[in-house]
């Protein structure tokens, strides 16, 4: 896990208010990363169940039970390598 796959789990938690969903660039352009390193991290994170397609033709994803559990402490960093 990077301090990237953090911000973007918070971002589509997006706490407090509805969860987003979003596409890599979308979510990039919110929280200061490069497009590209977060579509490389997308993909990380949907290996690790972090995040699911919401919408797989539009490139749409959206935070997990797994990913919200990961936020809340429930699910440590290391229990996610494989």
């Amino acid at each position: 896990m990077t301090n990237a796959d953090d911000h973007i789990l918070e971002f589509l938690l997006n706490e407090g208010n509805r969860e987003i969903v979003a596409t890599p660039r979308v979510i990039a352009e919110n929280i200061d990363f490069n497009p590209g390193y977060v579509r490389q991290r997308m993909s990380q994170l949907l290996d690790e169940s972090l995040v699911e397609y919401y919408d797989e033709d539009a490139g749409f994803y959206q935070i997990t039970d797994r990913g919200r559990a990961y936020l809340e402490g429930e699910l440590k960093a290391e229990e996610l390598e494989k």
